[in-house]
Parts: structure tokens; C-alpha cells; sequence
């Protein structure tokens, strides 16, 4: 009886509540004033004295009110926010849970009077103006920080150098709110620019809104702004290029950007905390609108299983699975000190996740089964892969058992243990591919795709390009290059590439796999290509050095079973549209039935000790 209810969602929020003092300090202050609303409510119906016939009662009347008041505010979260950043919304969480607890108590109340002599002849004005009161009272706790700094702000004397801010959205009022009331920040903020035009002429904090985005050159002349500070949301990928442009045609060299609210933790927005213009921010696509609630049906309370966990993209989607609460998630992966580091950075982000590290090599078939077997998964994304085209290029027999033959046995695993979703990691570069790991790739999405057939098992594949500051990428290879004085090296100087972020990436791979009905091969929408020498050339400049003036560019051609350009679908594949944005699905008909895949995946492996014979091999699996 007690593990039910500690398991209730009320109860449980009261609970941890009391262990942070913040939390505590609140929640007496709302049994303070719940009482003392209750109280002033029949003080004033009665004209300060409160007849005799009620004293007996009042200790129930208040235990009831402040009980209703607690759950329903606990249920609102007015116990877990940051009290100096409260607003509207968060007013409006706690009208709305003091109105639901009003409108119960006043139940109790109607009801009451004619049936349960506690409650016979109980004023109705006073339900009413208790609920009055207890918002003022309640309401006031909460807003009177915000209050406080509202009014030593406008006490404070400029300092500092002078600053524009870029964005007037909340993100911006934050900053602006956070930055005024710090002593020790350098920067004296003499306006906003905002390309909204009903910000226009408006003042956050008695700082005013004096132009737009691209007024930044002019109003950096005319005030003689030393720092720019970029308060965008980071799905407006498109502002923030043209501020950091304009910011950089003024010849303003300090250009900062606010952090997103994840990587803040609850801090207050202050100098220390901005962050320096990263690649990420320049090249950075307007983030998808993902629908997290298909996500969150998908992953919460089941059990997730996932291959590759210490790669790029399957430690991102471990990461991303964490925050939808899975009933356990497995770290799969051969690389013992990734797995160790990432058991410990989940555990530490997620004290409460069930997981389970495992170190296993896809490639084993009798370990995969056993994993499987063992500990029963509903739902597997398949990360694990060699993804270094010129690497497996001299490799070619490493490139098909871990892709090709980890992939089958990873996929029979799951198809005999009856695991509900599998959820395959492809790329573009599986798309006409010349190169080994490109085969491969396409191999795999073939030898998912008769799986499904089988039917037990739901079998997706996604399919998307290049992840930004992916490990192996050629960001971190560009940065490396520039730490030691270059020359930087760029194959082609046509070279052009897909980019996204590791979080987009991961959130559109569970969405598609949440959404995936079995049999499709998802396409993610990569936006605009983006060409490598002017990557290079970005990086080099965020660096804080000219191209080709301190750190020289060199094309030194290019590379074994690499493309000039990478494609996203063949000509015969076609793509179609769905509901959930920058998601597609190709029409992935392979033609090979499952008798021509078995013998084609007998030839590969009789021929796995021969690189030149297995490569003919790999063409014919795949009809190149």
C-alpha cells in the first residue's frame, strides 16, 4: 500500500519537494498563506470576529483548503521553477490550480451543508473570497522576487561597454533582465534589434528596441558598439546568420550567443555563461517541429535497446531517449571505456533511468541472440556501423561483417525474440554509393526491408546525411588542422555536403521510428547543402584568423569512394510526403526476394577473405 502511494504523481512531487529547501520554503509559505486567506475570509464576512459556531470546525476547514490548494499546485509544477524568471505563464499555471482547488473546495462546501453537520451553515461568500484572496496572497510569494529586481534595476547605473542585443523574444528579456542586475557584467546595453516588426519602438526592462537585424552596421557606428550578444531561439537559424554577417560588417569581433535553456540547468543568464558563435550556430538549420507526445508514447516505460550506444548518433539518441523516461534502456557497444563514460554521464543526468551497459560486438551472432533473449527489448534503433568511407575502402571485408552481417544478425535477433520496433540508421551515402561503406549501407536496408516481411517485427529504416561536429566529421578534423596553423585541407572545392545537428538528428530518428507503421525507409529533410571550403573557411574565421591570409586552404583531391555530391534518394526511388515535417518516405522496392538475399549474403561470406572478390561481390548484392 505504501510503494502505491509513492508511486502517485502528487504524492511523489510533494515528496521530493520537501528534500530541496527552495521547494520547502515555498510550500510552508503556501500552508501560511492558505491559512491566512481562509482566515481573512471570515474575518471579513463577519466584520473581524468569527462567530463561536465555526471555531470548533475551522481547523477542518483549514486542513481541507490548504490539502486542495498543495495537490493542485504541485499538479501546476509551482514547485519546480526559477523564481526569478516567473512571467505570465507561470501565473497562469498557478490561477488556474488555485481555481481548480477552489472550485472542488467549494464542492465540498455546497454538498457538505446538506448532508454533514461539519459544514451546516457554512458561508457561501466566504468559498469565494478565500479563493480571492488565496490567489493575491499565493500570487504575491511568487511574483515578489521578479518585483524586487524589477525595482533595483531601475536603480542601477550604466557601466560597462557598449552592447545591442539581437532579439527581443524571451530568450532576450532574460538576458536583458539577468545582465542589468549583475554588478559585475561588463556590458552597458544601449538597445535591442529584432526583425519583428511589432517590436518595433517597444522597451524590455527600459531597454528600447531601435532597429532591425539589419540596422546592426549603422547602430554599431553611431553608438560605438563593442559587443553583440544574440538572443534568438535556435530554430531561427536564418537571424542569427544575418546578425553575426552584420555583426561582423561592423568589425564588432566579440559576437556572443545565449545558451539554449537545456545547457543553462536552471542558472540565471550572466556574462560567464554566453557562449561564443560555434558552427553549429552559423550552419545550423530552422530546427524541425518535432511532436515529442508521438516520441514520448513511443519510448516511455518501455524497454530500449541500443546498438552503437558510444557513436555519435546512438550516444545522442541514448541521451535523447533518457529525458522520454524508458522502463530500462541497454548500451550496446564493443568499445568498453565509451560505454563506461556514457553509463556514468546518463546515470548522472537520470539518476532514476534503468540502464543497462552491455558489451557485446554486433557482429557476434550467438551474443546478439543471447542479448536479446536475456533481457526481452520492445523496441531496438540500430546504430552500430564503420561509417569512415576511405577507411573501408582498404578494408572492405571489416566494412561488410560489421554493417552487412552485424546488421542481420542484430535483425534475426530481434525477429526471433519477437522485439516489437526495429529502427535501422542508414545514410545518404547508401543512395547510387561507390564506395564500401556506401554498399554496405544499401545492403542493409535491403536485408531490413524483407525482414519486415516476416511481419512479427516492425522494421524502419532512416535514412539522413552528414551530422554536424559528428566524431569522424570533418568539422573536428578542419578545427585540429587550424589548432596547429593549418594549411587546411579540402578535397574538392565543389565539394558540398548535408548537415544537421546530433539532437535534430536523433529526436527526427525516434519520431520516425515512433511513426513508422514497418517496411519504410524514412528520409529526413537535410535542408540546403552546404559547400566544404566554405565550412573551412567559417571555421577558420570563428577561430578568430583570415583564410588564406594566416591559415591557408589546400584542395588536395579526392578521396577512395567519396562524392562530389551525396544524393538523399535514388531516381527510382520517389519520395512522399507525411504529416510530421521534414520526415519522407521512399517508396524502397529492392525487388529481391528473400531466397536471392540469402545467397547473395552466402557469397559475401565465402568470399570475406578476399578484398577484390568481395567487392564484386558487394556490387552484385546491391545491382550496382
Amino acid at each position: 500500500m505504501l510503494f502505491a502511494i509513492s508511486n502517485l504523481p502528487i504524492v511523489a512531487q510533494l515528496t521530493n519537494s520537501f528534500y530541496k529547501r527552495k521547494e520547502s520554503l515555498f510550500i510552508i509559505g503556501d500552508i501560511i498563506l492558505g491559512a491566512a486567506s481562509l482566515l481573512a475570509a471570515f474575518l471579513f464576512r463577519f466584520n473581524g470576529t468569527i462567530p463561536s459556531e465555526y471555531q470548533g470546525r475551522l481547523i477542518y476547514y483549514l486542513f481541507i483548503f490548504i490539502a486542495l490548494n498543495l495537490i493542485f499546485l504541485s499538479r501546476e509544477r509551482m514547485y519546480s521553477f526559477i523564481w526569478s524568471f516567473v512571467g505570465v505563464k507561470e501565473l497562469g499555471r498557478l490561477i488556474r490550480a488555485l481555481t481548480y482547488a477552489g472550485i472542488i473546495f467549494g464542492l465540498i462546501v455546497f454538498v457538505g451543508r446538506e448532508n454533514f453537520a461539519l459544514f451546516s451553515g457554512f458561508p457561501r461568500s466566504v468559498v469565494f473570497l478565500s479563493y480571492i484572496l488565496s490567489v493575491v496572497f499565493i500570487g504575491l510569494l511568487r511574483i515578489a522576487k521578479r518585483l524586487y529586481l524589477e525595482f533595483a534595476i531601475g536603480k542601477k547605473l550604466p557601466t560597462g561597454e557598449p552592447t545591442l542585443i539581437v532579439g527581443a523574444g524571451r530568450p532576450g528579456e532574460h538576458l536583458i533582465r539577468n545582465l542589468l542586475n549583475r554588478e559585475d557584467d561588463p556590458y552597458r546595453l544601449i538597445g535591442i534589434v529584432d526583425d519583428k516588426l511589432q517590436n518595433q519602438g517597444i522597451s524590455i526592462h527600459g531597454i528600447p528596441v531601435i532597429g532591425f537585424v539589419a540596422d546592426i552596421p549603422k547602430i554599431a557606428a553611431d553608438e560605438g558598439v563593442k559587443h553583440i550578444i544574440i538572443a534568438f531561439e535556435r530554430d531561427n537559424a536564418k537571424s542569427i546568420r544575418e546578425a553575426i554577417d552584420g555583426a561582423r560588417a561592423a568589425g564588432i569581433t566579440d559576437i556572443k550567443i545565449v545558451p539554449e535553456f537545456a545547457d543553462l540547468l536552471g542558472q540565471a543568464i550572466s556574462f560567464r555563461n554566453l557562449k561564443e558563435i560555434s558552427v553549429e550556430d552559423l550552419l545550423g538549420r530552422d530546427a524541425a517541429k518535432i511532436d515529442t507526445k508521438e516520441i514520448q508514447n513511443f519510448i516511455h516505460g518501455r524497454d530500449v535497446l541500443v546498438t552503437g550506444a558510444c557513436g555519435s548518433i546512438g550516444a545522442e539518441i541514448c541521451r535523447q531517449a533518457a529525458q522520454f523516461l524508458p522502463n530500462k534502456l541497454m548500451l550496446v557497444d564493443f568499445n568498453e571505456s565509451g560505454i563506461f563514460d556514457l553509463e556514468h554521464e546518463l546515470k548522472r543526468s537520470f539518476p532514476t533511468a534503468g540502464i543497462v551497459s552491455i558489451i557485446a560486438n554486433v557482429a557476434d551472432e550467438k551474443k546478439m541472440d543471447m542479448i536479446m533473449a536475456k533481457y526481452k527489448p520492445e523496441v531496438v534503433f540500430h546504430a552500430a556501423a564503420y561509417k569512415h568511407v576511405p577507411l573501408m575502402e582498404y578494408h572492405p571485408e571489416e566494412a561488410v561483417v560489421n554493417n552487412i552481417f552485424g546488421t542481420l544478425y542484430t535483425a534475426r535477433a530481434a525477429l526471433k525474440n519477437k522485439v516489437k520496433k526495429f529502427v535501422l540508421i542508414s545514410t545518404d551515402k547508401a543512395v547510387n554509393p561507390i564506395s564500401v561503406m556506401g554498399k554496405t549501407k544499401r545492403a542493409t536496408e535491403i536485408i531490413v526491408s524483407d525482414l519486415n516481411k516476416k511481419s512479427r517485427t516492425k522494421f524502419v529504416t532512416v535514412r539522413f546525411g552528414n551530422v554536424l561536429a559528428s566524431r569522424g566529421s570533418v568539422i573536428p578534423l578542419f578545427q585540429e588542422q587550424i589548432k596547429y596553423g593549418g594549411p587546411v585541407t579540402v578535397t574538392h572545392p565543389d565539394m558540398v555536403r548535408y548537415f544537421m545537428t546530433i539532437s535534430e538528428a536523433a529526436l527526427l530518428v525516434m519520431e520516425a521510428g515512433a511513426v513508422g507503421k514497418g517496411g519504410e525507409l524514412f528520409l529526413l529533410d537535410m535542408g540546403k547543402p552546404v559547400k566544404i571550403i566554405d565550412l573551412a573557411k567559417e571555421l577558420i574565421r570563428l577561430s578568430g584568423y583570415m583564410p588564406d591570409v594566416d591559415i591557408p586552404i589546400t584542395i588536395t583531391g579526392i578521396r577512395p569512394g567519396e562524392k562530389i555530391f551525396e544524393e538523399l534518394l535514388t531516381t527510382k526511388e520517389g519520395t512522399s510526403a507525411t504529416k510530421w515535417e521534414k520526415i519522407f518516405i521512399s517508396k524502397n522496392e529492392d525487388g529481391l526476394g528473400s531466397k536471392e538475399i540469402i545467397k547473395r549474403l552466402t557469397s559475401l561470406e565465402k568470399n570475406i577473405s578476399d578484398p577484390e572478390k568481395l567487392k564484386k561481390e558487394l556490387d552484385k548484392f546491391i545491382g550496382a
